[in-house]
């Protein structure tokens, strides 16, 4: 009841075609989510809340993402 916290396990995929990794950062909270937004349309799925180092290296190792290749939008 009052101990460690179980890790978070990403569940459902987001099918990524025709879509590139995004983190979305608050400026005002600092709050950051990690996505995908269509190259097209720009609508933004997202996928996961970024609190740490760790969940960002989970978000990269599940969908296969290069740290370079995420872009970040405020």
């Amino acid at each position: 009841m009052f101990g460690k916290k179980k890790k978070h396990l990403l569940t459902a995929r987001v099918d990524t075609t025709g879509k590139y990794p995004v983190i979305l950062s608050s400026i005002c909270t600092g709050e950051q989510v990690a996505g995908f937004r269509d190259k097209v349309s720009r609508d933004f799925t997202d996928v996961m809340l970024i609190r740490n180092r760790e969940d960002l290296e989970e978000f990269m190792e599940v969908y296969g993402v290069d740290e370079a290749d995420i872009k970040r939008e405020w």
